[in-house]
């Protein structure tokens, strides 16, 4: 009893300093690439971690991957006409890092944001897994690594700590020109 009865008094403690110091956030999301020059649609997993470098500013470092995808094929000839589904074995590493720039102070802030980074991109006959995004990270100076820019925008909206985040933006990757990109992004973060 006396154990809940302290549990209750520093989280009647720490809650209010908390929401009150949003100074950090942290966050997981749920991923969409439409990478353009194949017309491929990846999606993935990621998490990100910010903290406030000025009062409408917060610089945020965040890390997905796109796992490998089915796509359809279509076949036709003169009497008959098949279509296929493979797997793409493509999966992407993403890493970016950047401004985040709030407007508004209440619970609805739209904001802007550019980061900078890089792209992994390989082709992974293996099953998606733990082990294959571990690898990923492992071999990026081994691999496929391009430049990223990802200028972006997008609304996110809490209640006291916790909130429901969506960015929107044109993930550009610089390997023998520019590639443009359409990137989603939607997941739950923490304030603190």
């Amino acid at each position: 009893m006396k154990r809940v009865a302290l549990l209750f008094l520093l989280a009647c403690f720490f809650i209010p300093l908390a929401s009150a110091q949003d100074h950090f956030q942290a966050g997981v999301y749920a991923d969409y690439l439409h990478f353009s020059q194949t017309s491929s649609n990846l999606a993935g997993l990621g998490g990100r971690f910010g903290f406030k470098a000025f009062p409408h500013v917060i610089m945020e470092g965040e890390m997905s991957y796109d796992f490998a995808q089915a796509f359809s094929e279509g076949f036709t000839d003169t009497t008959t006409g098949s279509l296929s589904f493979q797997q793409t074995n493509m999966r992407v590493l993403h890493g970016l890092f950047g401004p985040k720039v709030e407007g508004g102070h209440g619970r609805i802030r739209p904001f802007v944001t550019v980061k900078g980074g890089f792209s992994n991109f390989r082709l992974d006959p293996r099953p998606a897994s733990f082990d294959t995004f571990v690898s990923s990270v492992e071999n990026l100076r081994a691999k496929n690594v391009s430049a990223v820019l990802y200028p972006g925008a997008g609304v996110e909206g809490h209640l006291g700590p916790v909130g429901l985040r969506l960015d929107v933006g044109d993930e550009i990757y610089f390997n023998g020109g520019t590639h443009n990109n359409l990137r989603l992004a939607f997941g739950p973060f923490l304030r603190f």
